[in-house]
């Protein structure tokens, strides 16, 4: 195998029965999306999400990416892609990190002057 196509289906049968299966199971995952979203479940209803998201995800990377192929240029974009995401993810969390709450002493807020007549000018 060359990673080049060899084994993919030909005919729009083969190509159905290997694209439906996927499909319903992407829809059974909607739908028990769905029905997690109404759950009273407290913290656990973020993880029972989480969950279905990343088997949602798997499935589309698996058969509609066809990352279960060996074609290493595929995968190599692929990766390049998730590390790009967590690059950025990690960006964004020490940016959260590193600002400061606005109810620590020494911080500036700017200040509302309800005394000041409507002049169009700016009260600070």
């Amino acid at each position: 195998m060359t990673g080049l196509g060899e084994e993919l289906p030909r005919s729009a049968g083969a190509i159905w029965r290997a694209a439906l299966p996927v499909w319903a199971g992407l829809m059974a995952l909607l739908a028990a999306t769905l029905v997690a979203a109404y759950l009273p479940l407290g913290r656990f209803n973020l993880v029972l999400s989480l969950g279905i998201a990343v088997a949602k995800a798997a499935l589309v990377v698996v058969f509609f990416m066809q990352l279960k192929r060996p074609n290493p240029l595929l995968r190599l974009a692929a990766f390049a892609g998730l590390i790009f995401l967590a690059f950025m993810f990690t960006l964004t969390y020490a940016d959260v990190l590193t600002r400061a709450a606005p109810t620590q002493p020494g911080i500036v807020m700017p200040r509302s002057i309800p005394d000041m007549p409507a002049t169009g000018q700016r009260a600070f």
